[in-house]
């Protein structure tokens, strides 16, 4: 049983336009999510309903959790913040180290290659929702030198989301 009504591009074809309506699609059905929420001491993370060849995350944050900066390889990706806030923290060569503040109901979308960190700065809890399409297989994980510029610093294969192995 599908419980996402979700156009359904080839697998290499999800833009970042199509995953964030999967992420506000999936934050408008509260049921699907809602009953997955648990906060842990390590990031939490548990796999939703999505459409064919995109995973689905659920996310839970308590305050300073964050991930590491790091792209998602050849996936693209969009986040709603379901609950709370979150920081998103991106990082380039031209423009350096920049932050946004993201508060429920916000979605951001990643396209592939974009380096960006996710963070809960805040002192409540925060849920959020992830899209990744094609289903995530890559991540890389970097570094700002003396110089402000990224430097790779480790590769995970994993389909899991922001996993820091």
């Amino acid at each position: 049983m599908t419980l996402i009504a979700t156009p359904r591009p080839a697998q290499s074809e999800w833009t970042t336009h199509d995953l964030a309506l999967v992420v506000r699609r999936v934050a408008s059905q509260p049921h699907l999510w809602r009953p997955k929420i648990k906060f842990t001491a390590e990031r939490y993370w548990a796999r939703l309903p999505g459409p064919e060849g995109v995973d689905v995350w659920l996310l839970t944050w308590l305050p300073s959790q964050a991930t590491d900066l790091h792209d998602h390889g050849d996936s693209s990706a969009a986040f709603a913040v379901v609950e709370g806030a979150l920081t998103e923290v991106r990082a380039d060569d031209v423009l350096g180290v920049w932050s946004t503040t993201l508060h429920a109901p916000a979605v951001r979308v990643v396209e592939p290659g974009i380096v960006h960190d996710v963070r809960n700065d805040l002192v409540k809890p925060a849920v959020s929702i992830h899209a990744y399409g094609p289903r995530l297989e890559r991540m890389r994980f970097y570094d700002i030198d003396e110089q402000g510029s990224l430097v790779e610093s480790r590769t995970v294969w994993s389909s899991e989301p922001e996993l820091q192995a």
